[in-house]
Parts: structure tokens; C-alpha cells; sequence
């Protein structure tokens, strides 16, 4: 019979995070794959769990992949863990899951917490639609066409930076996408968390000193739609998810789209059930 991989979630700075769940899983799989296992052997330690460790990264992800996926097949139980917060997310756990998908591997989720879902649910900025971006490249073209990607997008953006690469991600981001509402969440569920609540101009001007240190979050205001140039049913949909966003019920919302766009209500308010 083959076993099983947990895709076990873990403390982001504040070990009191740990579920019991996440540490019984630890405790009873066969081997754990680790990130980095120096830093997964304090989280160990301070919860008296003693099950072996593999490393598990970006590095030797193919080879070990297929080694763990043997053992799997094996019969042996297997948990994935990340330096801090959910794995496979933005993280070569994924290929490992898509792996086990194709073999016909179980894989079971044992959540844990996630910066992405953290930082946008202080940030202050609209929450019901978003995309997840994850980290920027190093390199300056692709990063700056990933941003380009983006111009339109309507939705609030979440992205990961690491504090020596936020000056030049700050200036590209307001080089591109103009002067937005941003939140820099960082440091999430530590001593020093913190979030400042400020617009891509003055970040671009204020925190391109390397002041700002931690594990950083940014979250960003979405494109705004032009009422007057809106003329497809996208449009419309979009303009009356902007207005379910800020409280309105979906009803008055279609209605209020549809007096800006000309399309039905039933049109509109279909598409936004559907």
C-alpha cells in the first residue's frame, strides 16, 4: 500500500502557531522533508519531535523528489515542510505534489499559517478578489515584464520581497503601475510585526533606503476601471464586483453596472453568481 505526503504548515514567526495537528503529524510520519533542516531542527526540538529529516529545496528537488517518491511508493508516510508557513506555495513543494499526483500518491494538507492570506487580511485593502504573485525576478527585464503584465489587473496584488531587493522593486513598481494605495506588511506574528499603510510615490521615495528589514509582504491596489470607457461585459462584471467589494449587495450592484454600461442587469448579475 503506498503512503501518504503531508503538506504541513508552519509557524511564520510566532512558534504558539504551531496546531496540535501539524506536530502530531510530525511526530508519527516516517521522515520529514525539510527546507533546510538546520532551521526545521529548532522547530523540532522545542516540540520534542524526533522524526528523521531529508532536505527537500530548489537545489536537489528533482533528485530527491524522486527518492522521496520511492519511498512513498514504498509504503513509508512522508511530511513537507517549508522554513516558515504553508509549503508548495511560491516553493518547490509543488513539483513534489504534482509528482505524487501523477503516481497516484495521497496528499493530505495539514494547514498551517500563510503570509499571503496574513498580510491581506490587515492590509487594509479590498480582500475580495486578489491575486497571489508571488516573488519578483532578480533580474531586472523579467521583472519589469511581470510587472508590465500586470497594468491592468483589477484586482489587489500580494506579492513577497526580500528586503534587500525592495528599493529597485519599489521604484519599478511605481514606475509601472503609478502612484496606488500599498500596504508593506513585514515581520508578520514577530516582536517588531508591523504594517504601513502608504501609496507606491512616497514608498518609492521613503523606503528605498533599506530602512525597511524582515520578511516583507506587499500588497497592492488593483487597476482602477474607467467608468466611462467601460464598454465590454467584463467590463461591467468587474465594475460591479468594485461595488460587492465595498458592501453592496450583488442585486443592487448589477444594477448600478448596468445603468453605467448599458447591459441588462440579468446579464450582468449572472455572470457574477456564476
Amino acid at each position: 500500500m503506498n503512503g501518504k505526503l503531508y503538506v504541513v504548515g508552519t509557524p511564520i514567526g510566532n512558534l504558539s502557531d504551531f496546531s496540535p495537528r501539524a506536530i502530531e503529524t510530525l511526530k508519527n510520519v516516517d521522515f520529514i522533508a525539510a527546507e533546510d533542516t538546520r532551521v526545521t531542527v529548532k522547530l523540532l526540538n522545542r516540540f520534542e519531535i524526533h522524526t528523521p529529516m531529508v532536505s527537500y529545496h530548489k537545489y536537489n528537488s528533482i533528485e530527491r523528489g524522486k527518492e522521496i517518491c520511492e519511498r512513498l511508493l514504498n509504503g513509508e508516510s512522508c511530511a513537507i515542510v517549508t522554513d516558515a508557513g504553508m509549503p508548495c506555495i511560491s516553493d518547490p513543494g509543488e513539483a513534489l505534489v504534482k509528482s505524487c499526483g501523477e503516481i497516484g500518491i495521497e496528499v493530505c494538507a495539514v494547514p498551517g499559517p500563510t503570509a499571503a492570506m496574513s498580510a491581506i487580511a490587515i492590509s487594509g485593502l479590498p480582500t475580495g478578489r486578489f491575486t497571489f504573485e508571488g516573488f519578483l525576478s532578480v533580474n531586472k527585464l523579467s521583472r519589469r515584464e511581470h510587472l508590465n503584465s500586470l497594468v491592468k489587473e483589477t484586482r489587489t496584488m500580494i506579492f513577497y520581497e526580500a528586503p534587500h531587493k525592495l528599493p529597485n522593486t519599489l521604484k519599478d513598481m511605481y514606475t509601472v503601475f503609478g502612484d496606488r494605495k500599498l500596504s508593506i506588511v513585514r515581520e508578520l506574528t514577530k516582536i517588531h510585526e508591523q504594517v504601513i499603510r502608504t501609496t507606491l510615490e512616497e514608498a518609492a521615495e521613503k523606503y528605498t533606503d533599506g530602512s525597511v528589514k524582515g520578511e516583507i509582504v506587499l500588497i497592492i491596489e488593483g487597476a482602477k476601471i474607467d467608468e466611462s470607457t467601460a464598454n465590454t461585459l467584463e467590463d461591467a462584471v468587474e465594475l460591479a464586483k468594485k461595488r460587492i467589494e465595498s458592501g453592496m449587495s450583488a442585486s443592487f450592484a448589477a444594477k448600478e453596472a448596468a445603468e453605467i454600461t448599458g447591459f441588462k442587469k440579468g446579464q450582468i448579475y449572472k455572470a457574477l453568481i456564476q
